[in-house]
């Protein structure tokens, strides 16, 4: 029996629940395909799966292996596959088990990376990347000349939607604070606002078109947002909820990202491209995930990290 080395919690609380674990590699099934995995990488969500926060609406079976994106090469392919062959670069977005040498994924949820892009890099672009694709594109609607506000552009998801919000032609205000401010300016941020230094009212020339917030908020802060944004403008929130007055006459939504393997597939043509660039913050070894687990409940991550079994 052929085994490898995962990354897993057996109940739920705090990082040190995170077990490295040796296990029999996985076959795939009907659909299905093995993939050695080049990396993982750490999406803040995941810590509050591992508390168990997560369980009323993402339940979970115990023992369960961490990991939701996943980049490698097919090594093993199952019946009624088509389209991949073994030795193939892939990428996708997994219910888990990306924390490990090996994963059985379902090869719908998989598209192809090119050569041109670096492989463990990809790992980085599943969630963080169609949450900002959809936030951008799908619920904010941004349109070329624009004026968007990205509330925590320094997070993984912040440099996606930095950058595409660009992408479609929009003036980009960000905010971030100072540790990652260049990296925001590097994405294409017009102006970057560092949050701490004050209201983000003093700072802004006049209200936007669009915000998109990407943090949690007090229900005050939440609050304070909707008179940065115009009339007939709109909120779109990954995190807390934001709920304007009907007098303030601003359109506002929360959202949750899905799968899509058609965006997934149209991100990583932009990657090809050079038009979005992957910002991998730091590269750690699959037993480095408690503390990069640590690390993010700290406040103390910058972008994306990967971890690579």
């Amino acid at each position: 029996m052929t085994m490898m080395k995962t990354a897993r919690i057996h109940e739920f609380g705090d990082a040190s629940v995170i077990r490295y674990d040796t296990v029999p590699r996985p076959r795939p099934a009907v659909g299905d395909v093995l993939v050695r995995v080049a990396a993982t990488s750490f999406n803040p969500t995941e810590a509050a799966l591992r508390g168990g926060m997560l369980q009323a609406f993402l339940p979970v079976d115990l023992p369960y292996t961490l990991g939701w994106d996943v980049a490698g090469t097919v090594a093993e392919i199952g019946a009624g596959v088509r389209g991949f062959a073994v030795g193939d670069r892939v990428v996708g977005r997994l219910d888990g088990g990306g924390a490990a040498q090996y994963v059985r994924a379902p090869a719908a949820a998989l598209v192809a990376v090119p050569d041109t892009v670096p492989l463990a890099h990809a790992a980085a672009l599943p969630i963080a990347g169609l949450t900002a694709w959809q936030a951008v594109f799908e619920h904010g609607k941004v349109a070329a000349g624009q004026r968007v506000l990205v509330n925590g552009a320094g997070g993984g998801v912040g440099g996606f939607v930095t950058q595409l919000a660009k992408h479609a032609g929009a003036g980009v205000i960000a905010t971030a604070a100072a540790r990652s401010a260049e990296a925001v300016r590097r994405q294409g941020a017009d102006q970057v606002i560092d949050y701490t230094a004050g209201p983000l009212n003093a700072s802004l020339d006049g209200p936007v078109d669009l915000l998109l917030n990407l943090v949690p908020l007090s229900p005050a802060d939440a609050a304070a947002l909707v008179p940065l944004v115009r009339p007939g403008g709109r909120i779109v929130s990954i995190a807390t909820p934001v709920e304007p007055p009907a007098a303030a006459g601003v359109t506002a939504m929360h959202m949750v990202a899905r799968n899509d393997v058609t965006h997934l597939e149209a991100l990583v043509g932009l990657v090809e491209a050079g038009t979005v660039a992957i910002d991998i913050s730091e590269s750690r070894p699959l037993t480095d995930l408690a503390d990069v687990h640590r690390l993010s409940e700290a406040g103390r991550i910058r972008g994306k990290v990967i971890i690579v079994p």
